[in-house]
């Protein structure tokens, strides 16, 4: 989780002077402190990046930030989020999970899921990678999952946008075979859009050809973290 970790130190460096002028902070407990830092940094990222994602922009990232929620609800969702995401590291260390928000994006490249060249058709080795979802999925209930499919160039982008929307349905339609509800997902195919590496070499292609998760919470994590919140 090293970009969460760079992206939180960006923001206490942008909101620090923020911090000193906001006088409804001053009196606070630790927890209503850390609520507080939460929903200026969610404000911090909304301002800085919404711009440039827009609105559900960006894939996962965009979709992690568009269900932000901030306040002490928030807070109380971002530690479950902060333990999801941290058993999701252990279970499935090949695959890169980012904490950004109230959500986790989460990448499954080329060591977790692997697609051929025009293929939407899940390997022995993806199954068995997302079958160690399963249980950490089941455990944290109270979540949606957007799937994002994605291709390298290779092809037409229309062709590539089809391919990945078919990527997607089947790492969705697997987990749901497994007992997810199938209620929890969302999917959706962006083709070529945002490659993590160059599509000039066939290591890079490979990199490409990946699906990214959005896990935000629900309705029913939202309406607890409300209650637990006004305890």
């Amino acid at each position: 989780m090293k970009n969460f970790t760079i992206i939180s130190l960006a923001l206490i460096m942008s909101i620090g002077s923020t911090f000193t002028s906001c006088k409804s902070l001053k009196n606070a407990n630790n927890t209503q402190k850390g609520a507080g830092i939460g929903a200026l940094a969610g404000a911090v990222i909304g301002g800085v990046l919404g711009n440039n994602l827009g609105k559900g922009g960006n894939g996962a990232l965009g979709a992690v930030l568009g269900g932000a929620i901030g306040g002490l609800a928030g807070g109380v969702i971002g530690n479950k989020m902060d333990k999801q995401a941290r058993e999701i590291d252990q279970v499935l260390p090949g695959a890169e999970v980012e904490r950004v928000g109230e959500g986790i994006k989460l990448v499954l490249n080329e060591n977790a899921v692997r697609f051929d060249t025009n293929k939407s058709t899940l390997t022995t080795s993806a199954k068995a990678n997302l079958d160690k979802l399963i249980p950490v999925f089941n455990e944290y209930a109270d979540t949606n999952i957007t799937i994002f499919g994605y291709t390298d160039s290779t092809g037409s982008a229309d062709y590539n946008l089809k391919l990945s929307g078919e990527r997607a349905t089947s790492v969705k339609n697997y987990l749901a075979s497994k007992g997810i509800l199938i209620g929890r997902f969302n999917v959706t195919g962006l083709g070529i859009a945002d490659p993590i590496s160059t599509n000039d070499t066939p290591e890079g292609r490979s990199k490409n050809r990946r699906v990214e998760f959005a896990i935000t919470a629900n309705e029913k994590m939202l309406e607890d973290a409300k209650k637990e919140s006004e305890k």
